[in-house]
This record gives C-alpha cells, structure tokens and sequence, in this order.
C-alpha cells in the first residue's frame, strides 16, 4: 500500500500548478509547458474564465452592431439603410455564439492539444507547494503554484442591495432579454459599455455616477465625449449622486433606487458596476501566511512577496496591477519565462525594465480600449498622472474632425486626440484618443511609449493618407510649433 501511495503521489506532482484557466492561467501554462516544464491547471468554472464567457467577448458581441449601426448612420449612401432598431433577437444569438454557448469543449480541447492537465474542482493551497481539489485530490508543484483565480464584482454595502439581486457584469452580459428600464450605477468602463448596449438594444436606461463625470482614470475629455454621445442617445446620466437603499418587494418584480437627494427611481433591472475584489477567499492563502480575499502583492516578476521559498505566483487581476485580459496575459508570459528560468538556475533578468521578466508594462504602457460609441482608448500616462509622477512635460492636443481619414470615415466625426511627452527625454508618456474607429489606433500609441520611441524619429514614421492615423503627423507638428 506504501507503494501504490508513493506511486500515486509522483503521478501528481508537476513542476507547475495553475489555479484558474482563463487567459492569464491558460497562457502561463502554456509558457511553462513550451519551456519543457509541467504544468497542471485546476479550475471550478468554464475554462476560458471570465473574459470568453461573461466580460470581454460578450461585451464586445453586444457592442459590435451598435457600434456598426452609428457609423453607418453617418456614412452617405447607408444613412436611412441604417436609421433602424437593432434585432435585439439577433445580437444576443450572435452573442451567445461568441461565447460559444457557455460552453467550454473548445478550450478544453485547445489545453489537450498542448499537453497540459486539467483538473476540475476547487483548488486550495495546503501549504508550501501543495493543492488540494475539492478536500480530496493532492498536487504538488516541484517549482512553483501559480494564482490566476482573477476577481469578482463587488456589491457595496447599500440597504437592500443584496436582497434585490441586482445585475453585476456577469448578468449584464449574459442576459437573455432586454430590459424595459435599466438603472445603471457606476461611471466606469463597464457601467459605459452596458449602458450603451443595452439602451441601444432598446432599454430606457439612466447611469447614475458618485463623481462629476465617466471614465475617470482617462483624460478627463474622454469621459466628457462619450457622456455626450450617451445623452445623445437617450441615456439619463446623473453625476454626483449615490445610491442610498435599493428596494425590490418580489423577485423578478420592479427595483426601486433611492438616490441621497431623496429622488426615487423604478426600474426593472438594476445593475451595479462599482468595483471589482480578487477571488482569493478561498483558495487556502491562510495556510502559507496570507489573509483569505487579499490582492497579493508581487514584484515584477509576479512571485509573491512574503512567502518563504519564492514559489507562489499571483498573476493576473489577483495582484492589481492592472486588471485587463491581456495584461494579464502579458503577466503570464512574463511569469511563465521567470518560473522556467528559476527552474532552469539561469539568471532572472527582472532588473532589467524591459527584461524578459519584468512586467514593467503595468506601470509604464497599459493600454485599453473602452468599446462605448464613440471608443475610448488610451496607453501610458495620463498628463495628470504624469504630473504626479514629478516628470517635466507638454501635452498635445488635435482635434480628430480636423483629420482627412476621419471626415472620409464618418460625416460629423467628432474625436479628439492628446499625447503626453516628457520634456526631458523628449519619448511619450502617454496618448489617448476618442472617436470612432480609434481603438485600431492604440497599438501604434502602445508601441511608441513602450519602445521610449524618441519624438525625433517619430518625425520618420510616415502615416498613410487618408488615414485617421494622420492624427500623428498632426500632432508631432504642433508639439514642434
């Protein structure tokens, strides 16, 4: 029997543990493993996470024809083509397809073709390199156990909230129908993006915002543009205000929201888009030193600070660093290098800002695109950021209308476009644009401020005409009067 349980515990010792598949444990398994480690994944959901299934690709499914459908509006020929109601019928279908149903056969497939084991249950850490799934299954991580549990939304303490089952993203993207009235609290990207979508499927939709105005850690413009737009659209936006207590008297019936300044509203879905928690609860963090339910703190490597033997890793949005899909997957392919190199005994080049192993990105070069009409997108630091920072600058304004691309893509473009560069070093900082279409001009913004590309070979990056991308050129010219 000591044998057979020897033999038993070999099978399941791998060099890498995952905790959670979606992207950011997908793609750090699938670095260990094309590093010639093992790796494991244990997951309790759908493998593919949050971002296949309840964020990202249902998010941008819904989007995608509302946005279509305003451009074309705007474009002569397509004008009264495109002057109908969306099929709501058929945007959720197509949703649903890109979530492919809910169902996670694909990905697992995708894990199976690399090599990699998966493990479905709840993962707990047991101590120093073990897992334990569902109180019965046994892991043990040769090198290193690897957290990529992601986050939740977070419901704050309103009275009555809870009890009124209201919306959080999950719901808000996976809903089957649309709302006659949607309250929507929160004036971040997810309270913009549903807010847009669902009014423009149909719903009467109001946006209540604590602060004075949306996407508050963008350049405040963008928030001001798109809070035009919305209102353009029909949605109610109140600014400053809070929710006071949530009342619903019967599951499923109408929910009313009362705001501070005594005002009611009824509204038949409420949804709460406030803040985010990391799902670290349960997951065994008190047997190797750590508090249930924290944010783990990490170097730029993404290991754990704290835990003796450097072999826990906290990837994705479980570290706040920057809670996006594919800053995750950038911190996985930056971890999954520094766990083979650590394996290996090769020297960790996490010293090195841009170094293989440093996700010197999440400080320095986030970019992300806020799918509202008309798009949001920015990379780096905002100017206000940038100040706080201490670092010397000017920042460059450009109106987009005034771009030959951008009155070709759309009669009436409305857009604006800034560039945050430091004065000392003469690289950008930061860049964020608004309008229609600009989330394609990001990366171009991406590479520049992660490649500290200096403003004077910026002046040899040609862009095409007509083009929106003119918006460069355009700006490199009044930075240099």
């Amino acid at each position: 029997m000591a044998a057979t349980e020897a033999t038993k515990a070999a099978d399941e010792a791998y060099d890498v543990i995952v905790l959670g598949a979606g992207p950011t444990g997908e793609n750090l398994a699938d670095r260990a493993h094309a590093a010639g480690l093992s790796a494991v994944v244990v997951e309790s959901e759908l493998v593919g996470g949050e971002c296949s299934y309840w964020a990202c690709m249902p998010s941008k499914a819904l989007l995608r024809p509302v946005t279509a459908r305003s451009e074309a509006r705007r474009v002569p020929g397509l004008k009264d083509a495109a002057d109908v109601a969306l099929d709501a019928p058929a945007v959720l279908a197509h949703r649903d397809a890109f979530t492919s149903y809910w169902k996670d056969d694909g990905q697992v497939r995708w894990l199976d073709s690399l090599g990699i084991d998966l493990v479905r249950g709840q993962g707990r850490l047991a101590g120093p390199r073990r897992v334990v799934v569902d109180g019965g299954r046994v892991l043990t991580a040769r090198h290193a156990v690897a957290v990529c549990t992601g986050s939740r939304a977070v419901l704050p303490g309103v009275p009555g909230l809870a009890e009124a089952r209201p919306w959080t993203s999950r719901d808000a993207t996976s809903a089957k129908s649309v709302p006659g009235r949607l309250v929507v609290v929160g004036g971040g990207v997810v309270g913009v993006e549903m807010a847009t979508a669902w009014r423009a499927l149909g719903a009467s939709v109001t946006l209540l915002v604590r602060g004075d105005g949306l996407l508050p850690r963008m350049e405040p413009f963008a928030g001001h543009l798109v809070a035009e737009s919305l209102a353009e659209a029909g949605v109610f936006l109140r600014t400053g205000v809070e929710v006071r207590e949530v009342r619903r008297e019967a599951p499923g019936g109408p929910v009313t929201v009362l705001l501070d300044s005594g005002d009611e509203i009824v509204a038949d879905e409420l949804l709460i888009a406030t803040g985010r928690a990391p799902r670290t609860e349960d997951i065994g963090l008190d047997t190797v030193g750590l508090a249930p339910g924290s944010w783990l703190d990490v170097d730029d490597s993404c290991r754990v600070t704290g835990v003796t033997g450097g072999w826990l890793y906290g990837v994705g949005d479980v570290n706040h660093r920057a809670l996006l899909t594919h800053q995750g997957k950038y911190q996985a392919r930056i971890a999954g290098a520094a766990i083979a190199a650590r394996a290996r005994g090769v020297p960790i080049l996490e010293s090195d800002r841009w170094g293989a192993h440093a996700a010197t990105a999440d400080t320095l070069a986030v970019p992300q695109v806020v799918f509202s009409d008309p798009e949001a997108a920015s990379v780096g630091l905002t100017a206000a950021a940038a100040e706080k920072a201490g670092y010397r600058t000017r920042v460059v304004d450009q109106d987009l209308a005034s771009v030959a691309g951008a009155s070709l893509y759309a009669d009436g473009y409305r857009g604006r476009a800034r560039m945050v560069v430091d004065l000392d070093r003469e690289v950008l900082l930061g860049a964020t644009f608004v309008g229609a279409g600009v989330g394609e001009l990001l990366h171009s913004a991406t590479v520049v401020v992660a490649g500290e590309v200096p403003i004077e070979r910026l002046w040899h990056a040609v862009p095409s005409y007509p083009t929106i991308s003119e918006v460069w050129l355009r700006l490199l010219e009044a930075y240099r009067g």
